[in-house]
């Protein structure tokens, strides 16, 4: 009754859905000695989880495919309560992911599920593992029970904030487009990650999602651009129109034009039919340009003038056709030094950026590292036939102390090779498969370690104490230095003098000298100054 109580009086209080189903499955381990309560929202067919007390942190990233968990997928399928006992021999999905056993097996404990309904529809499930036999027997069966409708008015104050939510985005929408709101729900594009930064970032794309205007995605290499396009797209007044993409860095310029607007029958030779081009195919939808600062000079005038005319001419027509496409492009160059050399058109530069986004690089990230990783562990996990995979905690925080010079895409092939060097040396698929440090390979990697970008260095291992002149000189005695010697004597200069400038401070010389910070690292050990 004590517990009844504390969870109605959470439900009456102004708190955020994520801290009260934070405390509610907190309160239930506690009540219940359980060593694990975790609840997971359905989406799909997976399972993803978005409160857990006593469970590893990577869980959060995690999705699990019902199929695949024959205890999850149990729980589901009815509506009483659902018990495994000890000697149940279906696999636990939690396998190595305990806080308090991590690593170990759960071969000998007790889990009890809990189906939860919003409106007579499946919401999720709600799990509790115990480690001591005997916890979960008798009248705490039927305590759970008890408490399904505060369980499920919790869920449900969630669910009518997402709903109210959605009610004013459509709202939004149809001041927008001037129109009634018979527009199809929204579907989510899942992007992992709960870091601040992302937060925030996700928030301003829902909001310049609702116009029509341009958008370019700016980021470095790997931090998922082409996601978060589809998250634009799918949050946008054109949700169930088209989205059409195309790589600018893969088109050989002699068949840039014919993608970009089609072709008339006989306009080039191997032009046997007429045929679209992308921007037809994206009328009113979306249309992404990935990589767009590659586009050659000549096909960068023509996309002008479809931007500023909405009308495309297909290669060899001389009609011209009206289309009405919403252009999201994305580069990791920076297009406005391209501009300043002359390799991107000013005038296209400023009709792509009228809202430009930042996307961050994973190293500013925080704790997402670990979100994402434990994604990629469970994908790995599915995919190797495997009955767990985790890291061990060194390998956690080496994941945490990495750059990432590749952000997430090298985090994904990071943790598949791992996975993958396991198994060849000996993992079984019936083991929890541990990850160690060594297995992820991150030393032989080409980025430096964040605590080397971030923390002030001890001046006296990195740089000796000398006038910065002397750096001129190159290291071995020459008498008439050649080009490349002239230029790493200066660059040797300009290192020193950004460190001094900066207290030492690897990071705030980078960006003294405008480069990136793992560049400057990987520079500085080439030039012989670390």
């Amino acid at each position: 009754m004590q517990l009844e109580l504390f969870l109605l009086n959470d439900l009456i209080a102004d708190l955020p859905q994520a801290v009260r189903l934070q405390r509610l499955v907190a309160s239930l381990r506690q009540h219940f000695n359980a060593g694990a309560v975790a609840l997971l929202r359905l989406e799909g067919d997976a399972l993803h989880p978005v409160a857990a007390d006593g469970l590893v942190q990577e869980v959060f990233g995690r999705r699990f495919t019902v199929s695949q968990h024959p205890r999850l997928s149990a729980i589901l399928a009815r509506r009483e309560l659902t018990v495994f006992d000890v000697g149940s021999n279906l696999p636990d999905p939690y396998d190595g992911l305990i806080e308090e056993h991590e690593g170990e097996p759960l071969a000998v404990h007790e889990c009890m599920g809990l189906r939860l309904n919003i409106e007579s529809r499946v919401w999720g499930v709600l799990t509790l593992d115990a480690l001591e036999t005997g916890a979960l027997i008798g009248g705490a069966r039927q305590a759970l029970e008890t408490l399904r409708p505060v369980l499920e008015a919790a869920i449900r104050m969630g669910h009518l904030e997402q709903e109210n939510q959605r009610l004013r985005l459509n709202a939004q929408r149809s001041n927008l487009a001037r129109r009634g709101s018979s527009e199809p729900a929204v579907l989510d594009t899942e992007i992992v990650g709960q870091s601040p930064v992302m937060q925030n970032l996700l928030k301003e794309l829902l909001v310049v999602a609702q116009s029509d205007l341009p958008v370019l995605l700016l980021g470095e290499t790997g931090v998922g651009k082409e996601l978060f396009a589809s998250y634009l797209q799918q949050h946008s007044r054109r949700a169930d129109k088209v989205f059409v993409q195309i790589n600018c860095a893969a088109l050989p310029e002699s068949l840039a034009e014919s993608e970009f607007f089609g072709h008339v029958r006989g306009a080039f030779s191997g032009a046997v039919a007429d045929r679209a081009g992308r921007f037809e195919s994206a009328h009113g939808g979306t249309l992404f340009l990935d990589e767009v600062g590659e586009l050659p000079l000549p096909i960068q005038a023509k996309l002008l003038r479809v931007l500023q005319n909405g009308e495309i001419q297909r290669l060899g027509s001389d009609s011209a056709r009206k289309v009405n496409v919403r252009l999201i492009a994305a580069t990791n160059r920076p297009l406005h030094e391209r501009v300043r050399d002359g390799a991107f058109r000013a005038d296209l530069y400023h009709r792509l950026s009228v809202y430009p986004v930042h996307i961050p690089p994973l190293r500013e990230r925080g704790d997402d590292v670990l979100l994402l990783a434990g994604r990629f562990l469970e994908l790995n996990r599915s995919r190797l036939g495997l009955r767990s995979l985790r890291l061990a905690p060194e390998a956690q925080a080496a994941l945490l102390a990495y750059a990432w010079p590749g952000n997430v895409r090298e985090l994904e092939h990071v943790i598949s090779r791992a996975a993958l060097k396991a198994l060849s040396r000996g993992a079984q698929t019936s083991d929890i498969v541990t990850l160690p440090p060594e297995l992820l390979d991150l030393e032989s990697g080409v980025g430096a370690p964040l605590a080397a970008i971030n923390a002030p260095l001890l001046p006296a291992p990195i740089l000796p104490k000398r006038n910065p002149e002397s750096l001129l000189a190159p290291a071995a005695s020459t008498v008439a230095p050649n080009m490349r010697v002239a230029v790493e004597a200066a660059q040797r200069l300009c290192i020193a003098a950004a460190l001094e400038q900066s207290g030492n401070n690897w990071a705030a010389a980078a960006r003294t000298l405008d480069l990136d910070a793992s560049n400057l690292h990987k520079l500085a050990q080439r030039l012989g100054l670390k």
